[in-house]
């Protein structure tokens, strides 16, 4: 696999075509049956609404670092409003087209003890002229893309489909197709289609053995004018199958939570692994991963570049590679994290030798919330903090280093002159809920401190491991030496 791939993912550049709609989910416990019928009594205790469908798709796209459009088609009503403002908070460059008559779709899921309770739909399907305006939008934005991803739910916005793949192709995309429709043939052209194994079956797929499946997948896709079928197969994994060749994926979840958006995840994942230039085959396998991710958690989630890498976990222990977010990235992977609800701790140093007391803090650290970022001083304030022969190791090097850490998420440098070689202002940025510091220090005079407990966040304050530090550790190596 090629793993540089990781490091390119905002490269990627993809437009999302397809039916999006509003997910609306009601948490709440459960504690008796309803007298007016034998149903369960949920009291509601919070509301949220999350982007669902092509949107989903297009959130996941961004979530893995790259940049996507979205078109689609919505009502002109307060749920289009609500879902314009989550794709705006998402950095998603949606373009959604706005219908009078027609309402935008939404999803009501009533959600108790982690469990869907009831399912409501309001919905009402768009019409061929209404798919024509997005197919007039398409064609004003295509040049702007590398990539193509319709991902059909069946609800009318791409009625007018086989119109927009030609434009696609004409312009030189790659095209890659969640399909719904049971004649394929809707999506001729296509260079990928991602169908589960039931909407196989439907569109004439025998799965009986695997010859049958190899022999009807290729004979569906030569009849319908489609390069390639990755296949999800749910415990089975998935299999990638072209005309030629047929590859191979076990499953890779031990649990399975919810199901719901996998399919989302996984077309997702490879558009944007193909886009930012890994081969077919490597794609599918980052794919197979993040499915395997995305089903351990509740709802209509999404895939984070750093648990992608951290799912590669035995290769990257072979080989000593590891993912590393890219520092002008971090930021906007922390304000996802915040979004899913995510607990953020946040500390910093120097860093400069990495010995056990820092290997015990930061664990100590990360054990406090979800995420851990660790704020580190760049060249030219250690070498004004410590003197002119440190850094031992460069600014880059001691990020490469804390990254590999399993309890270290993010890292990202400050300390310019202007910021007196304090995080103070990177810790306004981030606000995060937990600031830690190590060593003996009053509250008060930790740096940031204020912004955070105004936020309403705590600070924390670990001591650090007897006899370690990094100075005892270059006195020990220039003793060495002489």
């Amino acid at each position: 696999m090629n793993l540089s791939a990781l490091q390119n993912l905002n490269n990627a550049n993809v437009l999302v075509v397809g039916d999006v709609m509003l997910d609306r989910y009601w948490h709440g416990d459960t504690g008796r049956i309803s007298p007016e019928a034998p149903v369960p009594v949920v009291k509601v205790s919070s509301l949220e609404d999350k982007a669902g469908g092509a949107a989903n798709v297009a959130k996941n796209i961004a979530h893995l670092d790259g940049k996507v459009g979205l078109l689609g088609l919505i009502g002109k009503d307060d749920n289009g409003a609500k879902l314009n403002k989550i794709l705006q908070s998402e950095k998603i460059d949606s373009q959604l087209v706005a219908i009078d008559e027609l309402p935008t779709i939404a999803k009501m899921r009533v959600i108790s003890r982690h469990q869907q309770v009831v399912r409501l739909d309001l919905e009402e399907p768009f019409e061929i002229e209404h798919s024509k305006l997005l197919t007039k939008q398409l064609e004003s934005v295509i040049e702007n893309y590398d990539f193509v991803l319709f991902s059909d739910y069946n609800k009318g916005a791409l009625a007018n489909i086989q119109e927009m793949i030609q434009i696609a192709k004409n312009a030189g995309k790659t095209v890659l197709v969640d399909p719904k429709m049971s004649d394929l043939s809707y999506y001729r052209g296509a260079d990928f289609i991602t169908p589960n194994l039931n909407e196989f079956k439907l569109v004439g797929g025998d799965a009986t053995t695997e010859q049958t499946l190899t022999d009807s997948a290729r004979k569906l896709i030569s009849e319908s004018g489609i390069k390639a079928m990755l296949l999800t197969r749910s415990e089975q994994g998935m299999s990638l199958i072209t005309e030629t060749e047929k590859h191979d994926f076990a499953a890779q979840v031990l649990e399975v939570s919810d199901v719901t958006g996998a399919g989302d995840t996984v077309i997702a994942t490879l558009t944007t692994m193909l886009s930012s230039g890994m081969s077919a085959k490597d794609a599918v396998e980052m794919a197979n991963l993040a499915a395997g991710i995305v089903v351990g958690k509740l709802g209509a989630a999404t895939v984070s570049p750093e648990e992608l890498s951290a799912k590669l976990g035995q290769y990257l222990r072979d080989t000593g590679e590891h993912y590393q977010t890219p520092f002008e990235d971090v930021l906007q992977h922390i304000e996802f994290a915040k979004q899913d609800g995510e607990t953020i701790v946040f500390t910093n140093g120097c860093f400069d030798i990495l010995h056990a007391g820092h290997v015990r803090y930061l664990a100590q650290a990360k054990a406090m919330g979800d995420r851990l970022v660790v704020g580190l001083n760049n060249d030219e304030s250690i070498a004004r903090l410590k003197g002119t022969d440190r850094p031992i190791n460069p600014l880059n090097e001691r990020a490469m280093v804390l990254s590999a850490l399993a309890s270290v998420d993010w890292v990202i440098p400050f300390g310019k002159v202007e910021e007196k070689d304090t995080p103070a202002n990177l810790i306004a940025s981030i606000s995060p809920d937990i600031l830690v510091k190590g060593g003996d220090y009053k509250v008060e005079e930790i740096a940031g401190a204020d912004h955070v407990l105004g936020q309403g966040g705590k600070v924390e304050v670990l001591s650090f491991l007897d006899g370690c530090s990094t100075s005892n550790v270059i006195k020990k190596a220039r003793l060495t030496k002489n």
